[in-house]
């Protein structure tokens, strides 16, 4: 059986995705962003493909759609479009794995001065944290919820939201979008 089209890429090969262990992804970013979303670190299939979230079934584009921020449900390909919305994608970890917890709690907490650094320059007006899992560990703040945080990372001010991932049961796709609309009403305020 041949490779599938998934939009504009060539679906990669189950040998491709495992391959693609430990590369990293470019950063969906420019200066200004009103909101710089930050997951964990990629997973395979995104660092196979060189796209973020690009797995057919990512809930991150319908929450970002459903959420407001956007007026249709953009594809992964489409970075000048999220560009164009104020929007931007990084990760703590640019280490592609197949699951968030090969992670170790020292690469998360190492990633938020990459991720404060991007702040300085970038000058996001919000930072969005993917999992509140990513940022118990990474600021070590062990009790945190979701929402806005007390910290700031430079200029930006910070927020949790749920980590859109298949994986993540405690929100199904209506919960995900709702608190994604949460910080689209925050932001518009």
């Amino acid at each position: 059986m041949g490779a599938e089209q998934a939009g504009p890429f060539r679906r990669p090969t189950p040998q491709e995705v495992a391959a693609a262990a430990g590369r990293g992804l470019a950063d969906v970013i420019g200066p200004g962003l009103r909101v710089l979303f930050c997951g964990f670190n990629p997973g395979l299939y995104s660092a196979a493909v060189g796209l973020p979230f690009a797995r057919k079934g990512s809930r991150f584009w319908p929450a970002l759609h459903g959420g407001s921020f956007t007026d249709r449900e953009l594809h992964p390909w489409e970075h000048d479009e999220l560009l164009r919305h104020g929007l931007g994608i990084t990760s703590l970890s640019n280490r592609a794995t197949a699951r968030a917890d090969e992670l170790t709690s020292a690469e998360l907490v190492a990633g938020v001065t990459g991720l404060e650094v991007k702040a300085q320059r970038y000058r996001p007006r919000w930072v969005a944290i993917l999992g509140v899992t990513a940022y118990r560990i990474a600021f070590v703040r062990p009790r945190a919820g979701l929402g806005p945080q007390p910290d700031w990372l430079g200029p930006a001010r910070l927020w949790v939201l749920p980590n859109p991932s298949g994986l993540n049961a405690h929100f199904p796709l209506p919960a995900l979008t709702a608190a994604f609309g949460k910080l689209r009403q925050e932001i518009d305020g």
